[in-house]
């Protein structure tokens, strides 16, 4: 299995990233050979820093760690023509599971990253590899970086380390600072179509054609949360009480109700994370702070202790967030049904499995009043990004959906 088989319906951008890699290994190759032998940089495919953007669900930090581990391949067949990638080498096995020494995937659980978290980055970056061809950095959330940490990176993008190689994913251009983005190579990704989608759960993933289907179409092209949907009981039972809600609004009560119970919902997605985490978090730090079994701290550990409190606290905070947004982008889907039913529209609905109830609001409304729903609807993701309270925006959400 090649490193790019979980790349689903990215067939332009996978071709760019196995030139570029192909081009990383004649490099690295004649380096160590010390044969003197250099590539063009007209002619190479390869850089030291790339961007990849595309909407949630279309594959970024899948695209960047497929290359990450097809340039620490180091499989034979490469002395005989092959393409760096088989996936089955050391090099991409271990890159792709996370172990990798020379591969340093960054991800946050909080609302952004900042500038401690990227010096430290960037130092990573100044080392040469110890085992692997590269050193790379994936960082799969670039749009976290506040503006001083995307300062502290752009220093180190602007002066590369001769073998560290940058990987940047964000959902758009706009995302990244302007500065950054002129030093990476761009690559979009675009969203894969139902059927790629459907195609890779039931082949990878084992999962009934009938229910991978549906996953994948509820999902409208999502990888990650069609294999959610598919996989898992909880999140279908969750989509469905957020279907239901379009149906619950017909008054004011039902309204504030329906809010309250959408925020609790994602309150319990973070409360389930921080029991799943949380514990055993503060027990290693604990351990490792020297604290006896049910004993005191020692001295001078509170302000360590205080740090995990609060970034516990800020993943809580981002896991909610998420979690509503989640919700909120499903709602979306289901008014979009409403008028492509409305309009006549012939594209196949994300939502077939509950046409009944879209039947029943598009037949009790008109196209105007379903764009202000979904207008609203979008304005409450935008108050949520603002920091409003989770249930003040929801309760306007729902209020205005009632009015139409």
């Amino acid at each position: 299995m090649a490193v790019w088989d979980d790349l689903v319906g990215q067939e332009r951008v996978q071709a760019q990233l196995a030139a570029a890699a192909r081009d990383a290994d004649a490099l690295v190759t004649a380096v160590a050979d010390q044969s003197g032998a250099t590539l063009a940089p007209a002619a190479s495919k390869m850089t030291h820093a790339w961007l990849f953007t595309g909407p949630p669900g279309s594959g970024r930090s899948t695209a960047a760690r497929a290359f990450a581990a097809a340039l620490q391949c180091t499989s034979p067949d490469r002395a005989l023509g092959g393409a760096p990638g088989c996936g089955f080498c050391d090099g991409c096995h271990t890159s792709l599971v996370g172990t990798h020494a020379d591969v340093e995937v960054v991800r946050t659980d909080v609302l952004s990253i900042g500038v401690k978290e990227t010096r430290d980055l960037v130092r990573r970056a100044q080392l040469s590899p110890a085992t692997g061809r590269w050193q790379v950095i994936v960082l799969e959330d670039a749009d976290r970086l506040t503006e001083g940490a995307g300062n502290v990176l752009l220093k180190a993008i602007e002066e590369p380390a001769p073998r560290t190689v940058w990987l940047l994913c964000a959902p758009s251009l706009e995302d990244v600072l302007p500065t950054i983005r002129s030093r990476c190579r761009h690559l979009t990704l675009s969203t894969p179509s139902v059927d790629a989608v459907a195609d890779v759960l039931i082949r990878r993933d084992g999962i009934d054609p009938e229910a991978a289907t549906i996953a994948a179409r509820a999902t409208q092209g999502h990888i990650g949360r069609a294999r959610r949907l598919a996989t898992d009981e909880r999140a279908r039972a969750r989509r469905a009480v957020v279907l239901k809600l379009p149906l619950r609004v017909a008054d004011i009560g039902g309204c504030l109700k329906a809010a309250q119970e959408l925020v609790d919902a994602a309150g319990e997605d973070a409360k389930q994370v921080a029991e799943d985490v949380d514990v055993k978090e503060t027990e290693d730090l604990k351990a490792a702070l020297g604290a006896a079994s049910g004993g005191r701290m020692p001295r001078g550990t509170a302000g360590a202790m205080k740090e995990l409190a609060d970034r516990q606290k800020r993943r809580s905070t981002r896991t909610q967030r998420d979690s509503l947004d989640l919700a909120l982008t499903d709602l979306t889907g289901f008014y979009r049904d409403v008028l492509a039913l409305q309009l006549g529209s012939r594209v196949a609905l994300a939502n077939e499995d509950v046409r009944d109830s879209l039947d029943r609001i598009a037949q009790g409304s008109t196209p105007e009043r379903t764009l202000r729903r979904i207008e609203a609807i979008i304005a409450c993701r935008q108050a949520l990004d603002r920091n409003v309270a989770p249930l003040l925006a929801v309760e306007a959400m729902t209020v205005a959906l009632r009015a139409g």
